[in-house]
C-alpha cells in the first residue's frame, strides 16, 4: 500500500461520485451515490493506514471527467476503473475489504450493463444551461455560484478529513466529522444541479499549500471569513432567482453555513 493506491482511490471515488451526478435515473444515481460513500471510506482507511506505517499521502491526481453521452458509456468506463485498481490489492484486512467491496461494485455495474432498459442519453455535459422559466442573467448567477461552490465544498471536505487524521482531539474529530459530512451533501446537491444544467465539471486539483495547515487558528478565522462569503452568496442568489423552490433551497443551505460557522468556532 503507497501514496499511488490513495491517489487511485481518490480519483476512484471522484468517478463513481460523478457518475451519480450524471446518470438521471433516481435508483442507479442513488446506489452509485452509495457506493461512492464507501469509497470514500476506502481513502480515510487507507490513508489512515499509511500515516500509521510511517508514510503519506496527497491529494494529487491525474483523472480527467470525460464528457460521455449514454449511460452505459459511464458504466462501462466506470467497470473498467475499478478493474484497473485490481494490482492495488494486497492481503491485509483492509485491503480485502476494499476487494470485496469493489467485487459487489462490479456485479452491479454488470446487472446494470446487461439490461438494456438501463440504458440512456446523458445530457450532463450539454452545455445547455436552462432550468425551467429561469431568465438567463439568473442562469448566469446560478452557474458562477454552483462552480464556486462545488470546488469550496471539495477543498473543505478533502482539508478537514486530511486534519481529522492528523489530530488526537475528540471534539475536533468530531467537529471535522460533522463538517465533512456536511461539506458531502453540498457538494452532492450542487453537482446534481450542475448535472441539470447541462455543465458538470470536476472541481480543479488542491494545491499542498491548501491542506497542509501550519495555523490552525488561522485557519479556522479564515474558514469562517469563507462561510460568511458563502452565506452572502446564498442570499443574493436566492433574492436574484425568481423561483420559489430554488430560493427557499438557497435560503437553506445558508441557514446551514450558519451552523457551520458556529462549529468552527468551536474549534477556536
Amino acid at each position: 500500500m503507497t501514496s499511488k493506491t490513495y491517489q487511485k482511490r481518490h480519483e476512484l471515488w471522484l468517478s463513481i461520485l460523478f457518475a451519480s451526478f450524471a446518470i438521471e435515473d433516481e435508483a442507479i444515481k442513488s446506489r452509485l451515490y452509495d457506493f461512492s460513500q464507501i469509497a470514500f471510506r476506502h481513502m480515510k482507511w487507507i490513508g489512515t493506514a499509511l500515516l500509521e506505517s510511517g508514510s503519506d499521502y496527497n491529494y494529487d491526481r491525474e483523472m480527467q471527467l470525460l464528457k460521455r453521452e449514454s449511460n452505459f458509456e459511464i458504466l462501462q468506463a466506470l467497470k473498467d476503473e475499478v478493474k484497473a485498481f485490481t494490482s492495488e490489492y494486497d492481503d491485509s484486512v483492509l485491503m480485502q475489504r476494499v476487494k470485496t467491496d469493489d467485487d459487489y461494485l462490479l456485479e452491479y455495474l454488470s446487472q446494470l450493463l446487461s439490461d438494456a432498459k438501463n440504458d440512456a442519453k446523458v445530457t450532463a455535459f450539454s452545455m445547455e444551461r436552462k432550468w425551467d422559466d429561469l431568465a438567463q442573467e439568473q442562469i448566469d448567477a446560478l452557474t458562477l455560484f454552483l462552480f464556486e461552490e462545488s470546488y469550496k465544498e471539495y477543498e473543505l471536505i478533502l482539508v478537514y478529513a486530511y486534519m481529522q487524521a492528523r489530530t488526537d482531539n475528540a471534539l475536533h474529530f468530531s467537529v471535522f466529522q460533522d463538517l465533512v459530512d456536511e461539506s458531502h451533501f453540498h457538494l452532492k446537491s450542487f453537482g446534481n444541479m450542475m448535472a441539470r444544467l447541462g455543465i458538470l465539471a470536476l472541481p480543479r486539483e488542491l494545491h499542498p499549500m491548501t491542506y497542509i495547515v501550519k495555523d490552525l487558528k488561522k485557519f479556522i478565522v479564515d474558514g469562517i471569513a469563507e462561510e460568511e462569503a458563502a452565506k452572502e452568496m446564498c442570499k443574493e442568489l436566492s433574492d436574484a432567482i425568481k423561483d420559489e423552490k430554488l430560493s427557499k433551497f438557497f435560503d437553506f443551505i445558508n441557514y446551514q453555513e450558519s451552523f457551520h460557522i458556529h462549529l468552527m468556532e468551536k474549534l477556536l
